[in-house]
C-alpha cells in the first residue's frame, strides 16, 4: 500500500518537475529572469539601480485522472551595487491544487541570490555572467504541505548574451539542487538538475519585443524519463524606458502522458 507521504512524495516530484523546466515562479524556487521568459540575460542594474519585479502565473498539469492547477505570485527586489554586479532577493506565494486532494496556499522558499557579468566585449557585443541562488528553508509543516523544502537548495546559472542585428540572442547553463527534509520527498525527486536553454529576442520598433524560448531539462520526478523540455512564446511591451509589461505561454515537451502548460504574466520597474 502507498502511504501518504509516497503519495505527496510522487506529487511534490511532479510540482518540482513542472516548476523546473518552466523555471517561473512555482515551487521548488524563485527564478527572476528577464521576464516572462525562463532564460536569463546578462543584464544589470547599474551603480545605484534597482528593479523591482512581479509576476503572476498559473500552471495545469494534466494526468489522468485530473488535473493539477497552482497558482503563483512573486515579487523580486534587484539592487545594483555596481555596473556588473546585481544582489536580489525574493518571495513567492503560491496556490496547489492536485486533482482530488485539498488545495494547499501559502508563501514558498525565500530566495537571495546575486548577479556578476564578468565578461562584457563591446565591440562583439557578447557578454558572459554567473548567478548563483540561495534558497532559505521553510518549515517541515509546509513541506508537508507542499510548500516548499525545509532545507536550504542552490542553484548556479552561466549566463551569455550577444546583441545581434535583429535584437539578442540569449542562453544560459543551469544546475540546481533541491534538498528536502522528508526522505519519501528526496526518494522521489532527481534532485540534481540540469537545464540547457536558448532564447532569441526581435525587436519590434522602440516599445514591442517577441521571443522564443526553447530547453532542454532534467525532469526531477523520477517515475518519468530523466530528460524533458518546454517551449514558450513571450511578448514584451515597454510604455517607458522603465517599464516593461510581459506575457508568457509556456508548454513542456517529452514528458510521457504529462501535459502542462502555464500562462505567466509580469512587470518590471527600474528607478534609482
Amino acid at each position: 500500500m502507498v502511504s501518504g507521504l509516497q503519495r505527496q512524495g510522487c506529487w511534490m516530484a511532479r510540482l518540482a518537475a513542472l516548476s523546473a523546466v518552466l523555471g517561473m515562479v512555482l515551487a521548488p524556487g524563485l527564478a527572476p529572469a528577464f521576464q516572462p521568459l525562463i532564460t536569463d540575460d546578462t543584464g544589470t542594474q547599474g551603480t545605484g539601480g534597482n528593479q523591482l519585479e512581479g509576476s503572476l502565473a498559473r500552471s495545469s498539469d494534466r494526468l489522468p485522472p485530473g488535473t493539477n492547477v497552482n497558482r503563483a505570485a512573486a515579487v523580486v527586489y534587484t539592487r545594483g551595487l555596481t555596473d556588473a554586479f546585481d544582489l536580489f532577493l525574493g518571495h513567492t506565494h503560491q496556490r496547489s491544487a492536485p486533482a482530488g486532494a485539498t488545495a494547499e496556499s501559502g508563501w514558498s522558499n525565500p530566495a537571495l541570490g546575486a548577479k556578476w557579468r564578468f565578461y562584457d566585449d563591446e565591440k562583439s557585443k557578447l557578454s558572459f555572467a554567473l548567478r548563483p541562488e540561495l534558497q532559505l528553508p521553510v518549515s517541515r509543516g509546509k513541506e508537508a504541505r507542499g510548500l516548499g523544502r525545509a532545507n536550504a537548495s542552490w542553484r548556479l546559472d552561466l549566463l551569455m548574451t550577444k546583441e545581434t542585428g535583429f535584437g539578442a540572442l540569449h542562453a544560459n547553463l543551469a544546475s540546481t539542487r533541491l534538498n528536502f527534509e522528508a526522505d519519501a520527498l528526496n526518494a522521489a525527486t532527481r534532485r540534481s538538475q540540469t537545464r540547457v536553454s536558448v532564447a532569441p529576442v526581435w525587436d519590434l520598433g522602440e516599445q514591442w519585443k517577441l521571443a522564443l524560448d526553447a530547453g532542454i531539462a532534467t525532469n526531477p520526478d523520477r517515475a518519468e524519463k530523466r530528460r524533458m523540455g518546454y517551449f514558450e512564446f513571450a511578448a514584451i511591451y515597454a510604455p517607458s524606458k522603465d517599464l516593461d509589461l510581459a506575457l508568457g505561454l509556456i508548454r513542456n515537451t517529452s514528458d510521457g502522458p504529462v501535459k502542462s502548460t502555464q500562462l505567466t504574466a509580469g512587470m518590471t520597474w527600474r528607478f534609482n
